[in-house]
């Protein structure tokens, strides 16, 4: 079964990284109208292809893992999304701390050249999320301040970190930061949440319909 998830994850990273670069190309790209009607030939056949067996919406994929929270189609970090810059994070469990990295494209553009500022606040609450996960301390975010200090540039690799500050009960508050690879020195933007763990049976009740149990986003005590 493990090998069979771990063939599967392959196949699945390679299939999202091949249409993260059709999805980058189709925003890009002037070519004719012919190349264009081509082309839309040619992703409604693979969207054919593809369709043969469809899980439902609220099914969890073969390849993801509920219990820790791994998500192969996360539109943040997600190795099969296509609409996933995607990030890569390192988890500092002991620091309660996460950092990624990522360099985000033409395809989460808000104005001209600048990162859609609903994208940069998605990748803060990831990490804010995320370095609260890694300690152990599991949650969905209840309320998510963002402050944008400095426009964000597309291609720019940036580093967003998460840092859990404090846990009460349920009830964690974490800080994140992202800046600039090569100017760690300013901030362009930051994020403070407060996470809740769900207790377990409202979890129950929350993710019923997947028929799985998910930990990640529970209390566990």
């Amino acid at each position: 079964m493990a090998e069979e998830r771990a063939a599967r994850r392959d196949a699945v990273g390679e299939l999202g990284e091949a249409l993260r670069e059709l999805v980058g190309a189709a925003v890009r790209t002037e070519v004719p109208i012919e190349r264009l009607a081509e082309a839309t030939r040619a992703a409604r056949e693979l969207t054919a292809l593809l369709s043969d067996d469809l899980r439902e919406v609220h099914e969890i994929a073969a390849v993801d893992d509920p219990e820790t929270g791994e998500r192969w189609y996360s539109p943040v970090y997600g190795p099969g999304s296509p609409v996933a810059p995607p990030m890569v994070v390192e988890d500092f469990p002991a620091e309660g701390r996460c950092v990624g990295h990522v360099t985000v494209g033409k395809q989460h553009e808000g104005p001209p050249g600048l990162v859609h500022g609903g994208v940069t606040a998605t990748l803060l609450d990831h990490v804010l999320a995320r370095s609260a996960r890694a300690a152990g301390h599991g949650g969905l975010t209840a309320t998510l301040t963002v402050t944008y200090r400095r426009p964000v540039h597309l291609g720019v690799p940036l580093v967003v970190t998460g840092q859990l500050v404090s846990v009460e009960g349920r009830r964690a508050t974490a800080t994140a930061r992202l800046v600039a690879e090569d100017d760690p020195e300013t901030t362009l933007a930051e994020g403070e949440a407060l996470l809740i763990a769900l207790r377990a049976e409202r979890a129950s009740e929350v993710f019923a319909r997947t028929g799985r149990a998910v930990g990640a986003w529970t209390s566990k005590t």
